[in-house]
């Protein structure tokens, strides 16, 4: 049993060490008492600029927990409620057939994770490179503008989260959370980003963190098929039957798609095949630039440079009743870049990214628009799919063509007009990019919103709507634009046998939700079947 003490306040100077102490106070035990003691999470209070302090949750073991939490009567101490176990007890039913993953973002690295510990030796087909020649394609796309269509910032081992700031900040509310921040630190992780009220890995890192996890998956008898596109479904009365990857049919029965945001064409595969899919909202827009000393001092005030701080972040939002959208920071990477994130030829597609140290010169984060099904044209269930296609076609021709980006100021674009020349701010964008007024690539209500936005964020964030600012378009893959409609099963409520996982199945929002999708689903099936292939 262990005792959960919430909101235990450090000052900016205090030594972290008294931390074991202040637990112990709160308690009212002596501090010797306590037989184990582990830090939960730790964030950053900067409401008060010239009062920062840290916030913190800690764990603690000591002799007989239940009475003296009942004693206490405080609402910020209570017992901690149980964390995710992996004991969980196989179905009966008999598999012909390993079950089969395609897709290795966080979603199928966990499922896999999960059925390869419980003995079902799953094989997993993932179409892009490993993460090491996913590296080289992705770096040499940057550098020349030759896009590598199989291999790239969103398709191959890690997912699309690999080549962003490894963001691991969730809204979630599950056990399973912890379990996956345990697992990535025996990978490779930093151990802080188990207590980090906003913990992220970085790119750097990642990349280590996913191939130490695929071998722990083969070592456990599962196998990994880089460069292995699914090509096919085939059924017998609405069940899985086989699907074909590289032209081979592999018989299964269990199929998990965790295929990722960006898996167009499996997209219309799985639609061709019968498998119900629905349009769902998304957001569009744009990477927004600011140097990153103005964000650390906009958020830190005189405490900007303190050691114990680290690259500041920020989070805005606005919704307006009138037109009835929101535009909303997103993806926000401190001390990062803005990367080029195309999986498709001849489009412009933007995604932001950090190294772990999070030591680049600008910050930048997304700035996005909410747009729905009843802005998209036609009928098909995947008309938001086609929806992005056209504005990142006209993205790709507005900046010029070899995936130069679009650019604009943050004062032109609110005086609507072109840009002549860089401020203050460089435009950390690769492979190159050039002036152009946004408006061409974008909705018109998308830019509205936009400007309506920046005016606004510049009231909370003095300095947000600067002249020289950068806007680099654009940004389209803020999430699935459909949904493969699942049961309470998490089975296809068309397919029998094939379930849909994480954020490309439209059920996750980021590496964390997204990886625990996968577990869930896996959990699912190990209920359901045994391991006896």
């Amino acid at each position: 049993m262990t005792i959960r003490i919430n909101n235990i306040v450090l000052g900016i100077d205090d030594d972290i060490s008294v931390l074991r102490d202040r637990a112990a106070k709160r308690l009212n035990i002596s501090t010797e008492a306590i037989s184990n003691f582990r830090i939960l999470r730790e964030s950053v209070d900067a409401r008060k600029k010239d009062n920062i302090r840290f916030n913190y949750s800690v764990n603690v073991q000591c002799k007989n927990e239940d009475k003296l939490v009942g004693r206490l009567n405080d609402k910020d101490i209570i017992i901690e409620a149980e964390a995710f176990k992996e004991d969980i007890n196989p179905g009966s039913k008999r598999l012909s057939h390993r079950p089969v993953i395609v897709g290795m973002g966080p979603a199928g690295i966990f499922a896999g994770l999960l059925l390869a510990r419980k003995g079902y030796r799953p094989l997993i087909f993932e179409r892009g490179d490993d993460v090491d020649a996913r590296t080289r394609s992705v770096e040499h796309f940057w550098r020349t503008g030759e896009l590598k269509g199989e291999s790239n910032v969103q398709f191959g081992e890690g997912g699309a989260g690999t080549f962003s700031d490894g963001k691991l900040t969730t809204r979630i509310k599950d056990r399973r959370c912890d379990f996956v921040l345990e697992e990535l630190v025996k990978a490779g992780a930093p151990e802080e980003i188990i207590y980090s009220g906003k913990p992220h890995i970085g790119t750097d890192i990642l990349k280590n963190v996913v191939k130490n996890i695929r071998e722990e998956i083969k070592a456990l008898g599962g196998e990994v098929f880089f460069n292995s596109r699914l090509e096919d479904i085939t059924a017998h009365n609405r069940k899985v039957k086989s699907i074909t990857v590289n032209g081979n049919e592999v018989p299964c029965e269990i199929l998990i798609l965790a295929i990722g945001h960006s898996s167009r064409d499996t997209y219309e595969l799985i639609h061709g095949r019968g498998i119900f899919v629905s349009p769902k909202a998304f957001s569009i827009g744009v990477r927004i630039e600011h140097p990153q000393h103005f964000i650390d001092r906009a958020q830190y005030g005189k405490y900007a440079e303190h050691p114990r701080l680290r690259a500041a972040d920020y989070r805005v939002a606005y919704s307006s009743e009138a037109l009835k959208r929101s535009v909303y920071s997103f993806c926000m990477c401190p001390g990062g870049e803005v990367v080029a994130a195309a999986s498709e030829y001849n489009r412009v597609v933007t995604n932001g990214m950090s190294y772990y140290k999070r030591d680049k010169v600008n910050a930048n984060s997304a700035l996005v628009v909410s747009v729905s099904p009843e802005d998209f044209e036609g009928n098909s269930p995947l008309k938001g799919m086609e929806f992005q296609r056209h504005y990142e076609a006209l993205a790709y021709k507005a900046g010029g063509g070899n995936y130069e980006a679009p650019v604009q100021l943050v004062g032109d674009f609110l005086k609507d007009r072109k840009s002549t020349v860089p401020g203050n701010i460089e435009p950390s964008y690769n492979p190159g990019w050039n002036f152009v007024k946004l408006d061409e690539c974008l909705p018109d209500y998308v830019t509205k919103m936009l400007r309506i936005g920046i005016t606004e964020f510049d009231r909370k964030i003095r300095g947000f709507a600067m002249e020289d600012a950068v806007l680099t378009g654009i940004e389209t893959r803020t999430s699935a634009p459909v949904r493969i409609d699942r049961g309470e099963n998490h089975q296809s409520i068309s397919m029998e046998g094939i379930y849909p996982a994480g954020e490309g199945a439209g059920y996750a929002g980021g590496i964390i939700s997204a990886a625990v999708d996968g577990l869930r689903v896996a959990e699912e099936i190990i209920k359901n079947y045994n391991n006896a292939v």
